[in-house]
């Protein structure tokens, strides 16, 4: 389980947030919405250690930890392909980096084959499309072999056929390779297709204004009636929130309310 709790970073006099907490079960898969600004990728940044922390606790698995720098694999909206390496040796970069050479181009592809890339192992990155490129990048993340995964909206620059696509390729994530995910998106209906879930986050400084727990069986469909309805409360949440920051009243039975966030 990943467990974070009294988080605090400022910058300087910005609060991004102080005292937050959540909590992922092993094998889950949390959404953050919320809107632009307010922390979210800080957080992960917090997280993974590329920005340190002021306070509080992060913990995995019963262990706490400064951050999850060695613990946790990071796929961000960005790519991140190097131009001159092919799809494969991209790929392989993270085995490449730590040393290890555990039958690693077999499992790579393995992969490819599984998320549709097999045949295009020895093209570059600029000789294929964008939806190829996010696969051949989640390809990576999986060959970090790091059971938690963060997602900072791994699919927002991609059309939205590809992406829909793409979207069930992160569903095997947590299906197929047992994977504990926390992801960012600024997409409601991409959160709710897709989550266990769903944090809808304030402005900064950042708390957790509202938790959803989907019951709804995967895969799902964009159509069914309990998620257009939190679907459309969601988004009057966060379109308020951004005109004026005005609390909003919270339909009796819908929402699951998180302490101490």
């Amino acid at each position: 389980m990943l467990a974070v709790s009294h988080l605090k970073k400022s910058f300087d006099d910005l609060m991004v947030f102080d005292n937050f907490g959540l909590t992922v079960p092993r094998g889950g898969f949390t959404a953050l919405v919320g809107p632009s600004g307010c922390g979210k990728s800080t957080f992960f940044d917090v997280l993974s250690g590329i920005v340190l922390k002021d306070e509080g606790t992060i913990s995995w698995c019963g262990t706490t930890y400064p951050h999850l720098g060695r613990h946790v694999a990071y796929m961000q909206q960005k790519d991140l392909l190097l131009p001159w390496l092919s799809l494969l040796d991209n790929a392989l970069l993270p085995v490449r980096i730590s040393g290890k050479n555990r039958h690693d181009r077999e499992k790579a592809l393995f992969l490819f084959k599984r998320l549709g890339l097999l045949g295009f192992e020895r093209y570059p990155p600029g000789k294929v499309s964008g939806g190829m490129r996010q696969r051949c990048a989640l390809v990576r993340t999986l060959m970090f072999e790091h059971e938690l995964v963060l997602l900072d909206e791994p699919l927002s620059a991609l059309d939205a056929i590809t992406r829909r696509s793409l979207q069930q390729h992160l569903l095997l994530l947590q299906s197929e390779f047992g994977k504990t995910i926390v992801m960012i998106t600024h997409d409601v209906e991409e959160a709710l297709l897709l989550a266990d879930e769903v944090l809808v986050l304030t402005p900064f400084p950042m708390v957790v204004r509202e938790r959803f727990v989907l019951d709804v069986p995967k895969p799902r469909r964009s159509d069914h009636h309990e998620l257009l309805r939190i679907k459309e409360y969601v988004l009057d949440v966060l379109q308020r929130d951004a005109h004026n920051g005005s609390s909003v009243s919270i339909p009796a039975g819908l929402v699951s309310p998180i302490g101490g966030a």
